[in-house]
């Protein structure tokens, strides 16, 4: 997978691709991510990326012209799966579109900053709008850093487990059940037994209890309907 990310503010997107699981995939050849410095497509002699808004009003926009540039120099390298917009007014994401889009192969991720794109921008070359949450950043970068972890930690290979991604929080449509590690007993608190008698049968079945439970306690928009009931669980 090739993730290329446009971005006024490179500094701010060089940590998260330095380190863990994103380097590794990136070392084992599974992934690569490049950060555009928008700024290096900037018009005139100040590399100008914004203007003021036509109308009035506050704050600035970024310009078509950089982004086109930049999106054209790009498409002649590879050809682009989605062209995605990182924006408060995007449709949220979650885990199924993680999913999808980690079957792509080449992704272009644009961040938003300012008071956003020129709107042509959106009309003539974004195919997919993101938002992470109902909240506005200063700019895009951190969210397009959020969505390739979620993207990439799903490649095959990537984690050392595989099984790992598929029983994560949301795969199922549930909430991942609680875990535990060595000791067994600490200040009085034990693991459940369950998770001790080696019993693979129970222990499937406890952990969906017990992911069906939170889910219905702290996520209850996530249920589709009566899950313990299709199992016949005692939930």
């Amino acid at each position: 997978m090739h993730i290329d990310i446009i971005t006024v503010l490179p500094g701010l997107l060089e940590g998260p691709f330095s380190h863990s699981i994103l380097k590794r995939a990136e070392e084992k050849g599974l992934a690569k991510v490049e950060i555009h410095d928008l700024r290096d497509y900037g018009i005139g002699k100040q590399k100008t990326v914004d203007g003021y808004a036509f109308g009035g009003g506050a704050g600035m926009v970024m310009m078509i012209e950089p982004i086109a540039n930049c999106i054209d120099s790009l498409k002649k390298l590879r050809d682009y799966d989605e062209i995605i917009y990182m924006t408060p007014d995007g449709k949220t994401f979650d885990q199924s579109t993680a999913n999808a889009l980690s079957l792509k192969q080449n992704l272009i991720i644009l961040c938003g900053h300012y008071k956003g794109v020129d709107e042509r921008v959106r009309q003539k070359f974004i195919t997919r709008e993101i938002s992470i949450g109902d909240f506005v950043l200063s700019g895009g970068e951190l969210p397009a850093a959020l969505v390739t972890d979620a993207i990439i930690r799903l490649l095959p290979g990537v984690l050392n487990d595989e099984t790992s991604a598929l029983t994560d929080s949301f795969q199922d449509g549930l909430l991942a059940p609680p875990v535990f590690t060595r000791p067994a007993e600490y200040a009085g608190l034990k693991v459940p037994e369950v998770l001790l008698s080696g019993h693979a049968a129970k222990i499937e079945s406890w952990r969906f209890e017990q992911s069906v439970r939170r889910t219905h306690e702290r996520r209850p928009d996530l249920m589709n309907g009566d899950l313990s009931k299709e199992r016949g669980d005692n939930i």
